[in-house]
């Protein structure tokens, strides 16, 4: 076990049983808006990632949100804000009604709502990656929050003459709030995520390119292999392999946005085989990685 390595191109490895389908959450609508109560004990996701920006307001609960490689406890008002590639999750900590506001919404929206002097995706875009995602409203902000995102969600379920300039108008002003609520607080929330689990996500980041293998990781950090492989899925919900093949089809994904082809984006992004790297890119994003480049 300790030998094994951990990398995507495995022989008879099936990418669709290596993450879970959600890992990969794509928003379909342009703005997908929800309010949610739950009751449910150990509710949890595994780290997962959209195509678009998300608004999250944490309302109640027992809460850790890891984004990246940082973990935080949350509190009422706890605003955060992701942009598209920053892998997150939510895990609650006991039985408690978990209440949350999340709203996806598509880049291209908030482009188009944007103003020259009014850039309202700063929030999302204007700071390093995994970092500052959290503010912390007043309680007048959260009120106010709460009524702007109910009007929005009342435009989005009806289809009658100017719901879609009233969505718009609510969007807009809610995008505008949150900006300038990151621009007004400044909170410092601490990071509780174990030292071994962030450490063995930089040694990931920075080889990515290569073999990383139990061994590997093993020597790096004078602990069992398998007791790292334990840890990283106790606190990200996925496997070291799910975690590097996610990483990889992410950074494939930058590469083909940049210009380069399919088969530059694979070799780019740490895959050895070509047809292996075209099945995992599609079972995972949904789409192809030509469709990808084209699009």
């Amino acid at each position: 076990m300790e030998n094994s390595t951990i990398n995507w191109d495995l022989p008879k490895e099936d990418p669709e049983k290596t993450l879970p389908k959600f890992n990969y959450a794509p928003v379909v609508e342009d703005i997908l808006y929800e309010h949610k109560i739950t009751n449910t004990r150990n509710f949890t996701y595994p780290y997962h990632r959209h195509d678009g920006y998300e608004i999250y307001l944490f309302l109640g609960g027992k809460v850790h949100c890891y984004i990246e490689q940082a973990c935080y406890p949350l509190q009422r008002g706890d605003l955060i804000t992701f942009h598209p590639e920053e892998m997150h999750r939510v895990v609650c900590l006991d039985d408690l009604t978990y209440e949350r506001i999340s709203i996806n919404i598509k880049p291209l929206c908030v482009h188009n709502l944007s103003m020259p002097s009014t850039n309202l995706s700063s929030c999302f875009e204007h700071r390093p990656l995994g970092k500052n995602n959290i503010t912390r409203l007043t309680n007048q902000e959260v009120n106010h929050f709460i009524l702007l995102s109910h009007h929005l969600g009342d435009a989005l379920c009806t289809s009658g003459y100017g719901s879609d300039v009233m969505s718009n108008v609510a969007l807009a002003q809610l995008l505008l709030l949150v900006n300038l609520a990151y621009q007004k607080h400044s909170v410092q929330v601490k990071d509780i995520m174990p030292e071994l689990i962030s450490q063995t996500m930089s040694y990931i980041d920075e080889h990515l390119l290569g073999d990383i293998t139990l061994k590997k990781l093993s020597n790096e950090f004078f602990t069992s292999g398998t007791y790292i492989s334990r840890q990283f899925k106790k606190h990200t919900g996925l496997t070291l392999r799910s975690y590097i093949l996610d990483k990889r089809i992410s950074l494939a994904k930058t590469q083909l946005a940049s210009g380069k082809s399919v088969t530059e984006a694979c070799y780019l992004s740490g895959f050895s085989d070509y047809a292996n790297f075209i099945r995992s890119f599609t079972k995972l994003t949904g789409i192809s990685p030509g469709r990808f480049l084209r699009s």
